[in-house]
């Protein structure tokens, strides 16, 4: 039986595969035109899956060309005649490959000129494809370059010359078609940057899944097993992930694998959230690289909170250094007009969650005193959350926190050092996501992000007994984008089919005004609150 995969490469006699058969109908029309195809795009994206199924439909549609795969992922600290020298041992083992996967045998001529060929420089590279191409005859050759971004820093500029040579030459065509993959983009690698040494290359973009495709991967699942998935699950699959592939396949192994739901139980939202959590709370390669990456650079968090908490956004300049490496990462991508986004929600969660303070040194103030230990004061008798006196509670208890929201501690890095005081401007939606974060587990229901544009909000939508409760929080920017987010959310809580929803804003301002507003607003309900949050602690007052 086949699974969902997430360890390496995901191969179709193993692994549930979306089969992308547009993009990969695309690539083999560029291979067939003799292009130099690029796909940059962060780790666990399917890249190499793609570029490998694609190569394996072109070989079966048309035996003319000849597919060579490398991988320059352990090449990266090697000396020039060291890479050079790999390279060929890589290019010969590849050839002789084909040949025994087409049961063929390579003529006695191509036999002689492959045992003493050696690869030195990019010169010898040049004539070696030159002779190569020669002794294939009419087939032409496909080379594909995994881990592009491994060229040791000392060839990589001659390397890419060369292949640019062969490209523009009219003599010289094998190979007639390359492709690049990797994380870095050509124009981020060294190299000398007086010029361009690759200014042929045809960008090829490969998206993450579609609400369909993710419909599609675990349809598979259900014809093979017989397990159903509700719909619901799988859209909120699809909705908390972007389609991004390995959370994708993630769901898929926890909900599949890992929850033991016997197979003869459809997979429901209950199992989804049980998931959720899961995914969320564990170590798993995707989300341990990108937090080690929003880690790296102090500039990181005030960036990213300021995509999620300001309606103005952050134009999304690829060569500004920081919005560079964030979109190098996959953190952060070009939204609706040229805006930075976050990728998904639940990286936005884990971005929050790596930003916001352990222990902020008010948890024991968040409730009165006289507050039921189990928190059911904010329970109805038959088990809904009273939402109203929950967030009414919080806004009181930013009053009786006063200055004091201002002394969040500093920071500690998962090594558990110091790493920088958490910057003030972010203080209340920590305050209020981890307020809530504390009420939902003490009451045994689950909180998601929802961010239907990953731009400008910040919407936390808690499950509890089967009915939904959504909270929508920003910091103000004055009265038009403030009535602007009440029309949004309004909006947003008819297509999630809820009746009522709760808007929260931050208000720094030197001369805040708080609100507390009801209405009906597109006929849905909303509550909203302008919650002050102090500046600057009192002075002192001397005798």
């Amino acid at each position: 039986m086949r699974t969902f995969g997430t360890r390496g490469t995901v191969r179709p006699d193993r692994h549930y595969v979306v089969p992308r058969t547009e993009e990969i109908q695309n690539f083999i029309n560029r291979v067939k035109e003799g292009r130099y195809i690029v796909l940059f795009a962060p780790r666990q994206t399917g890249k190499t899956t793609f570029f490998r199924l694609a190569l394996a439909t072109l070989a079966v549609e048309d035996a003319t060309y000849f597919p060579i795969q490398l991988d320059f992922q352990v090449m990266r600290n090697a000396a020039p005649a060291t890479f050079y020298s790999r390279l060929y041992r890589i290019i010969h083992r590849q050839i002789q490959f084909v040949f025994q996967k087409r049961r063929e045998n390579p003529s006695e001529a191509l036999t002689h000129f492959l045992e003493n060929a050696a690869l030195t420089d990019s010169f010898s590279m040049v004539e070696f494809f030159e002779q190569f191409g020669s002794l294939l005859g009419a087939q032409q050759v496909v080379l594909l370059i995994d881990e592009f971004d491994g060229v040791p820093q000392t060839v990589v500029s001659d390397f890419l010359y060369a292949l640019r040579h062969i490209y523009l030459s009219d003599e010289l065509l094998c190979p007639h078609s390359v492709g690049f993959i990797g994380v870095k983009n050509i124009t981020q690698l060294d190299y000398d940057r007086s010029i361009s040494p690759f200014n042929i290359q045809d960008e090829f973009h490969l998206s993450n899944f579609t609400l369909e495709q993710v419909r599609e991967l675990f349809r598979q699942y259900t014809d093979e097993v017989g397990q159903p998935f509700e719909p619901e699950v799988v859209e909120s699959i699809h909705k908390q992930t972007a389609g991004q592939p390995f959370l994708v396949n993630r769901f898929g192994q926890i909900l599949t694998e890992e929850l033991d739901i016997p197979k003869s139980e459809m997979i429901a939202m209950t199992h989804f959230a049980k998931a959720y959590e899961q995914l969320l709370g564990e170590g798993n390669t995707n989300l341990t690289h990108l937090t080690t990456n929003i880690r790296k650079d102090r500039h990181f968090e005030t960036l990213l909170m300021k995509i999620v908490s300001y309606d103005k956004g952050v134009p999304f300049l690829f060569r500004n250094d920081i919005i560079s490496e964030l979109a190098t990462y996959g953190v952060i991508g070009k939204g609706a007009g040229g805006m930075c986004e976050i990728a998904n929600p639940i990286y936005q969660q884990c971005i929050l969650q790596t930003f916001q303070p352990l222990m902020n040194g008010l948890e024991n103030e968040y409730f009165p005193e006289d507050t039921s230990p189990d928190l059911s004061d904010y329970l109805t008798a038959d088990g809904q959350i009273k939402m109203e006196p929950l967030l009414d509670n919080f806004k009181d208890f930013i009053v009786r926190a006063g200055y004091k929201i201002l002394q969040v501690p500093e920071c500690t890095s998962h090594l558990g050092e110091i790493r920088r005081k958490t910057p003030q401007e972010f203080v209340g939606q920590y305050l209020l996501s981890a307020y809530l974060d504390q009420f939902v587990r003490t009451v045994g229901g689950t909180m998601f992000l929802e961010v239907p544009t990953g731009r400008g909000r910040m919407d936390l939508l808690i499950s509890f007994n089967e009915q939904k409760y959504i909270v929508e929080t920003k910091i103000w920017e004055g009265p038009r984008r403030y009535a602007a987010g009440k029309k949004q959310l309004a909006s947003y809580l008819k297509l999630e089919g809820a009746m009522e929803g709760y808007y929260v804003v931050f208000d720094h301002r030197m001369n805040p005004e708080p609100r507390v507003e009801a209405e009906v607003l597109e006929g849905v309900t909303l509550r909203s609150y302008v919650i002050p949050v102090l500046q600057e602690a009192p002075s002192a007052v001397h005798a």
